[in-house]
């Protein structure tokens, strides 16, 4: 088997030699270290045999030396099998050329559909995926995958409260679930309006109601500022008061900043690996070797290879690895409390109504002990500090 796997690479041609000293003919042709076999006789002046396509060029010079004359009868082997291909290249290249179109064509995005959005957020979607190369026309495996173009999404469009992406051939597939921020119900039923937390009266509004307390007030927290109740104590009118009552309130916090901190952050280069995926084996094609930075971190993004409508068991995965280096910061004592403040700033607004304002700001306390600044801080906060509390009516006996 293993020598008719040779013969076929080298190709052989079948022979056949007419005249006198057939014998002769064969024993010059060993001699010479041409190889014939399957040596046949056909009457007494005829003989077939096969022998290689190399050694076959050279046969003629032989035969003339010799009363014998010969033929070739059959050609077979690879040289002869890529003639015949050669002859037939333009099929076979219009053949291929087809297969890799259809192949390409299964891999582009034809469509995006999105369900559930209204049109005004369909818009920032589909503009969102215009700036991550999700588009129609754009080939596959150049995109992010079903779960970074969900992750993206969600994170750039804050009208989103979830979005699903589904990849179907060549259709992307988008169900979206918007955020509804429930309107606040008027309220109807009688109530109060009592403060919240302990505070001074610097400013009210009042569109319903009767106010239980005027500005530079000192407040306590659950204090009655604006009534619901009108009238008689006996048979009292209630109402749902309705207002707004600010006051300055009065906040502490307490930072922490070291001066010098390590942490790590991408410099920018990275190095792109790509491969294919052929059931669970992974077969690098660009990008061998290991990257030149010691440390990095791996991004990995798999696309489905299709083709037609069938996904076929193979998958192109694109790896990105990004090298990441410690950076030390070092800041100075002041720079440190500047810092510190803006923090204690905002973590104080993180707990505050958008519409707070922070008056004013003390530092009661700083030091710098084993490398930290360490502050305590005062604030002053103009907010609204009114919060309804129903109002039971009683029924007399």
């Amino acid at each position: 088997m293993k020598n008719q796997w040779i013969e076929f690479f080298y190709g052989r041609v079948t022979v056949r030699v007419s005249g006198k000293g057939l014998e002769r003919f064969i024993n010059v042709l060993i001699r010479n270290g041409l190889h014939v076999w399957n040596v046949k006789r056909h009457g007494t002046e005829t003989i077939t045999f096969k022998m290689r396509l190399q050694d076959a060029l050279r046969i003629r010079k032989f035969a003339r030396k010799s009363e014998c004359t010969i033929s070739f009868l059959q050609r077979n082997g690879a040289p002869f099998l890529l003639r015949r291909l050669l002859k037939n290249s333009g099929f076979l290249i219009g053949a291929a050329t087809f297969l890799l179109l259809i192949f390409l064509l299964s891999n582009v995005i034809w469509g995006i559909e999105i369900k559930g959005a209204k049109p005004a957020t369909e818009y920032q979607i589909r503009k969102e995926l215009d700036k991550m190369g999700v588009k129609i026309g754009k080939v596959q495996f150049f995109v992010d995958n079903v779960e970074g173009i969900q992750r993206k999404l969600t994170n750039n469009i804050g009208a989103l409260t979830w979005v699903g992406v589904e990849l179907k051939g060549t259709t992307y597939h988008l169900q979206v679930v918007e955020k509804n921020d429930p309107q606040k119900p008027e309220v109807l039923s009688p109530q109060n309006l009592i403060a919240k937390k302990k505070a001074i009266i610097v400013k009210m509004f009042i569109e319903e109601g009767q106010k239980a307390v005027d500005i530079h007030d000192h407040v306590e927290a659950g204090q009655l500022l604006v009534s619901g109740a009108f009238g008689q104590e006996e048979s009292p009118k209630l109402v749902a008061a309705k207002g707004e009552v600010w006051g300055e309130t009065w906040y502490k916090s307490h930072v922490e900043l070291p001066l010098v901190s390590n942490f790590k952050v991408y410099n920018g280069k990275e190095k792109q690996k790509h491969s294919l995926l052929l059931w669970n084996m992974k077969v690098p094609i660009w990008g061998f070797g290991k990257p030149e930075f010691r440390e990095y971190e791996t991004e990995e993004n798999t696309h489905k290879i299709h083709f037609l409508k069938w996904e076929l068991p193979i998958s192109y995965v694109n790896t990105t690895l990004r090298e990441r280096e410690e950076i030390t910061r070092t800041y100075s004592v002041k720079q440190a409390e500047e810092i510190a403040l803006e923090m204690a700033k905002k973590e104080i607004k993180s707990h505050l109504d958008e519409d707070a304002i922070i008056k004013d700001e003390k530092i009661l306390h700083k030091a710098n002990e084993n490398g930290k600044v360490i502050l305590d801080i005062h604030f002053k906060i103009i907010e609204n500090i009114a919060v309804g509390q129903p109002i039971s009516k009683e029924t007399p006996e």
